[in-house]
């Protein structure tokens, strides 16, 4: 007798035309379902036409740590199906505490891969994809700070952000690293997808008067840093020299070199 497992399985983004055969197939035989929202769950299997009626347990940001036990020790008797809203399990969504519990208690877990928006949005922009790291949710506050200490990061980064804070963040965004190519990806898989590039500055005016929909923004990596950080320094004294007001040679130096604009600043006022 096979022993059973929890299963991850993802569902789509947008588009239901992107639920795979094993998606269905899998809705179709469970018995256990744990999912970040059954209202949610129920009605894609509708959408799917799948007919099952299997045990659903809420599964969610607010119970998964209290839940992750329960579940471990339900799968050593029958599969649990694991759903999100969309996308992966455990990616930015319900899921972690959950497949770190069963890892602990040695119950394998599985996947059905599908549909991710980190993914979809990676491959849209253009940006480099040899060398990428998610970032999950910009957070609400201190994102200018937020965002200085990743302007070194050299691989592309994805981030997920609110429609109602987008041309927020943006202008912090540009504010720190204003010559950075960045895209915004609104609505993947679905009617409305928007694929928007340009520098964060660019683009925080275009979407000045908000947007809708789930958005994904994609940012540039830094440029290596191409000289030390006291060469750099040095370089800001030459042009403050020539007339450059100190922010705006730190600036200029950081954007030519890679160097962080805060440390090339902070270093000048020290010198």
């Amino acid at each position: 007798m096979l022993a059973s497992v929890i299963i991850l399985a993802a569902t789509p983004i947008g588009n239901l035309g992107d639920a795979s055969r094993r998606l269905v197939e899998a809705l179709g035989n469970a018995e256990v379902i744990a999912s970040e929202d059954t209202r949610t769950t129920i009605h894609l299997m509708r959408a799917l036409g799948v007919e099952n009626r299997p045990r659903l347990i809420p599964l969610h940001e607010h119970n998964e740590t209290d839940k992750a036990a329960e579940i471990v020790e339900l799968a050593r008797d029958v599969d649990v199906l694991v759903l999100t809203d969309a996308g992966m399990p455990a990616i930015s969504d319900p899921g972690f505490p959950l497949v770190a519990a069963a890892a602990a208690a040695g119950v394998t877990v599985t996947a059905l891969p599908g549909p991710s928006a980190v993914l979809t949005a990676l491959a849209l922009s253009g940006l480099p994809t040899d060398r990428f790291t998610f970032e999950g949710f910009v957070p609400r506050k201190g994102r200018a700070q937020y965002f200085t200490a990743l302007a070194r990061e050299e691989r592309t980064m994805v981030f997920f952000e609110s429609p109602h804070r987008l041309a927020e963040c943006l202008r912090d965004l540009a504010s720190v690293v204003p010559g950075r190519r960045s895209v915004v990806c609104r609505e993947l898989t679905k009617l409305h997808e928007e694929v928007a590039r340009g520098t964060a500055a660019e683009l925080a005016e275009r979407f000045a008067e908000g947007a809708r929909g789930e958005i994904c923004l994609v940012v540039e990596g830094a440029v290596p840093a191409t000289v030390d950080l006291a060469s750099g320094i040095a370089q800001v004294a030459a042009l403050v020299e020539q007339g450059f007001r100190l922010k705006e040679a730190a600036a200029e130096v950081a954007e030519a070199t890679g160097l962080s604009k805060r440390e090339l600043y902070e270093g000048s006022l020290r010198r």
